[in-house]
């Protein structure tokens, strides 16, 4: 629904989100919205009504209270929406980590798989592409990048790759060894994941 030239009130299947720049103008649309409920005989639940203040001033933040007729909404400092973590000072760091945590219980459920001399590098490349990926990189559209989480993710994606590639022996001492990274990238010879979420 469009108010004043922007979207402000998102629905979907159970969630209804009311977006605003100013805190008044979300109280106003809350209202609005318990109104044109009661109207349907519907009644918003303030259990399970919630809301997030986004701000970098963070004494801005703890000033603000919503309320409805009887009771007042409860106030978040970081919820999930859609499958992504939020958080009231809009940082995405821990969403980043989130998913890398994701990331790291699959890879670790098909480690076995991927270190296998059973399967083929084409296999074990397209089992990475298909599990672990899309669990680190869903919502990614919405992700801005520091270089330290760029870092956090290539060091991510470089342990599976090692895992998959295997170790490596060098062929002046005969010693075997981890591949360092640049080799990784030469055998990978698909675009790396910071590449992928850009």
């Amino acid at each position: 629904m469009k108010l004043i030239g922007t979207h402000q009130l998102l629905v979907y299947a159970d969630d209804v989100n009311i977006l605003g720049g100013r805190v008044h103008a979300i109280e106003k649309n809350t209202e609005a919205l318990v109104v044109a409920s009661k109207e349907i005989v519907l009644e918003v639940n303030a259990d399970k009504t919630k809301y997030m203040v986004m701000s970098r001033d963070q004494n801005a933040v703890r000033s603000h209270s919503i309320k409805n007729d009887s009771s007042a909404f409860e106030m978040m400092e970081e919820f999930k929406c859609l499958g992504t973590t939020l958080t009231n000072q809009n940082s995405i760091q821990e969403e980043i980590k989130s998913r890398l945590k994701s990331g790291n219980a699959c890879y670790h459920s098909v480690q076995n798989l991927l270190s296998s001399s059973l399967l083929s590098k084409n296999i074990k490349i397209k089992t990475h592409r298909s599990t672990i990926l899309p669990l680190v990189l869903y919502g990614c559209g919405t992700w801005w990048l520091t270089l330290r989480e760029e870092c956090r993710l290539r060091v991510f994606e470089n342990r599976v790759l090692r895992k998959i590639f295997g170790p490596n022996r060098d062929e002046v001492t005969g010693k075997w060894g981890n591949l360092h990274n640049v080799e990784l990238s030469d055998l990978y010879s698909s675009p790396n994941i910071v590449r992928v979420i850009k």
